[in-house]
């Protein structure tokens, strides 16, 4: 057994784009319950940091106008200076890297990089953790903001899930470069892959790449952010409801990694998922991935009903020739 990397630590920030940055704003801010903690505007687009009440930096997502929907730069936190600096040197091997940044809120130095498919990435260690006032400071010291109390109640942000037109070069890059371990693949019949999840570290997943049909290279698929339990999924789609926010699918349980799931499409476009799926965790340090067959993904979910047309065809960017892919709000 080839012993694994363990150079990153975690997902730790990911910069959504956004038409229609008020509203999303609000989707964020007031249905999920984010802490917008900065704004600023940078070559005439403005952005928005907002902070889930128990993810220990001091953002979770920078949200930045834009004349489309999208994903923007992810950020990956390594385990320590030395293996930023380990990751560094791999991603420089492979001539996708662009080079040492400024971090942003607090961070140190950071590095820039293109993954195969074109996602723009970011590694980095030295950080600062959030520091709550007097509004938000929690009764338990050993969480970062005090339970919001409102909305969604999103806990902190928990993976995301890339569209791909290069699936065998994402994943030897995911694999040989960034460090991470299969958990579970869709092996199709023709013999490519049609979605594989991977872990950094114990979390059953912390990234996804799934077949972008289009062959549009850099597109979303979701980002998820992390509930207590599964009644607060089902609260969140009454509250969804209540403010005409579009349920595309769900709530329904994954076969697939096995979480309790709600995809709804912000009012920029992007899918967001509600994701209850903290009790799987990988402790086998053998651990074998888990294939599953075309004909098996097929029959949909674990239970409620089949996957809808729209969850395989609808990414952001959207792509403009597809009616598949039309935005409900317009």
């Amino acid at each position: 057994m080839t012993e694994r990397i363990r150079d990153i630590a975690h997902l730790s920030t990911v910069e959504l784009y956004t038409p229609k940055f008020e509203e999303s704003l609000w989707f964020f801010r007031d249905l999920l319950a984010m802490r917008e903690v900065g704004r600023t505007t940078e070559n005439g687009e403005e952005s928005a940091y907002l902070h889930c009440w128990d993810d220990y930096e001091t953002y979770s997502i920078k949200l930045t106008a834009k004349s489309h929907a999208g994903v923007g730069r992810v950020a990956w936190r390594a385990q320590s200076p030395e293996a930023l600096e380990r990751m560094v040197a791999r991603i420089e091997a492979t001539g996708l890297g662009e080079g040492w940044v400024d971090g942003e809120m607090g961070r140190g130095r950071t590095f820039r990089y293109r993954n195969p498919d074109q996602h723009l990435m970011e590694v980095y260690f030295d950080t600062e953790w959030y520091a709550a006032d007097d509004t938000d400071r929690p009764a338990l010291k050993n969480q970062a903001a005090k339970f919001p109390g409102f909305g969604a109640n999103a806990r902190r942000l928990d993976h995301i899930n890339y569209l791909t037109s290069d699936m065998a070069g994402v994943c030897d890059f995911t694999e040989n470069v960034m460090g991470g371990y299969t958990t579970e693949f869709i092996q199709l019949d023709d013999g490519d892959v049609g979605g594989h999840w991977f872990t950094f570290g114990q979390k059953s997943y912390d990234m996804v790449y799934s077949d972008d049909w289009t062959g549009t290279p850099g597109r979303l698929h979701h980002l998820a952010f992390a509930s207590d339990t599964r009644e607060d999924i089902l609260k969140a789609a009454d509250i969804f409801l209540e403010n005409g926010v579009f349920i595309e699918y769900g709530p329904y349980k994954h076969a697939i990694q096995q979480g309790f799931f709600l995809y709804v499409w912000e009012p920029g476009g992007n899918r967001i998922e509600l994701a209850n799926q903290g009790s799987r965790l990988i402790l086998a340090p053998d651990w074998k991935p888990i294939p599953w067959s075309q004909g098996e993904r097929a029959k949909g979910q674990a239970w409620g009903m089949k996957t809808i047309p729209t969850f395989h065809t609808h990414g952001t960017p959207v792509v403009e020739d597809s009616d598949a892919t039309a935005n409900p709000h317009g």
